[in-house]
């Protein structure tokens, strides 16, 4: 990451306020060496905060902000009062380049809303998408987009957000060529909507961006590692998302209740108990946290609201890994060669 570049921390965002957001920010310290952040929130709350974590105090900056957007207010309330929050000031603190990307654990639509407002679209690209890493079978995690911000697309917007994604994928995931498909109910070239089918035929035809397009991938697939890149539209990304999550959450409740059942299953349990461990570890979304706004003129990251100190600081990392790779530019610059082309 650059010398003069900054993260910006809504420290007041998240389920779990300000004590987790800081313990994230100090691991994120500890892990990613030269980071340096501006600590958006209550100055005094942040300044006793910070008692308990020495190693951030000649590493970042209070930037005082008297409130907060609240977890389930409204996207126009929230733009309303964007000056005073500490997520809006956060994302402005981008805009105005005192940093190069900023980080909420906070409201996701108002967040939405206020980056899109403030920080506004690049050129060329018509609707920001949420993309964030999934766990697979595979050897690395998955991108997939859009996973809320709009509920329904074109095939221009699908195009677009293949492009992103394999950008987003060449920076997270360390990848030169990543495997891009579009989610669909089947894998025949005759199935889906119009919308899907147009966007796989323009994406075919691109033989000069780093990516490989793959296909279609159906939701079973999605966990498989067969791809790098599922791309889609938000409502049925959303539902795909929230679908991984809660059958994550099932398979844990219901090993924890069948390792219960009896003492021989007990004893089961601890024999097993690495590999289950390892389950644990591969499923816990912290490991796989920070789904980022692609699309825009900065980098704005989405922690989970109900993120832990190790969800946080690997938001954090995410971020950083955009920063040093400069993902808008790279963004920017596969569009317009996939646009001069076509």
């Amino acid at each position: 990451m650059a010398n003069n570049a900054w993260i910006a921390v809504d420290a007041m965002g998240g389920d779990d306020g300000l004590a987790v957001m800081l313990a994230g920010v100090a691991r994120a310290r500890r892990q990613f060496e030269g980071m340096r952040f501006l600590l958006v929130g209550d100055e005094a709350q942040i300044a006793d905060g910070l008692k308990t974590h020495p190693n951030l105090t000649a590493a970042s900056e209070i930037v005082h902000a008297p409130e907060v957007v609240g977890s389930s207010e409204k996207p126009s309330q929230a733009i309303r009062r964007a000056k005073r929050t500490s997520m809006g000031i956060a994302i402005d603190l981008v805009k105005q380049g005192r940093a190069a990307a900023a980080v909420s654990s906070g409201n996701t639509g108002a967040m939405m809303a206020m980056a899109k407002l403030s920080l506004r679209m690049l050129p060329g690209i018509d609707r920001p998408a949420l993309a964030a890493p999934m766990p697979t079978l595979g050897d690395n995690d998955v991108v997939m987009l859009d996973l809320g911000a709009n509920t329904e697309c074109d095939a221009r917007n699908l195009v677009q957000f293949a492009v992103m994604g394999a950008a987003y994928a060449r920076t997270i995931l360390d990848l030169s060529s990543p495997r891009v498909a579009l989610l669909n109910i089947g894998s025949e070239d005759q199935k889906g909507t119009d919308e899907i089918r147009e966007a796989a035929a323009q994406l075919r035809g691109d033989t000069h961006l780093p990516l490989t397009f793959a296909g279609f991938v159906e939701g079973n697939h999605i966990s498989r590692g067969e791809v790098d890149v599922i791309v889609c539209d938000g409502f049925a990304g959303n539902i795909a998302l929230k679908t991984a999550e809660g059958t994550a959450r099932f398979v844990a409740d219901l090993l924890k209740r069948a390792f219960r059942s009896s003492v021989r299953s007990k004893i089961g349990f601890l024999i097993s108990r690495p590999a289950t461990q390892l389950l644990r570890d591969h499923l816990d979304p912290n490991n796989h946290n920070g789904a980022v706004f692609l699309g825009l003129n900065g980098l704005v990251v989405k922690s989970h609201g109900g993120a832990t100190e190790l969800g946080v600081a690997t938001a954090i990392g995410n971020a950083a890994k955009m920063v040093r790779a400069d993902l808008t530019r790279r963004i920017a610059e596969d569009l317009r060669n996939f646009e001069a082309a076509a």
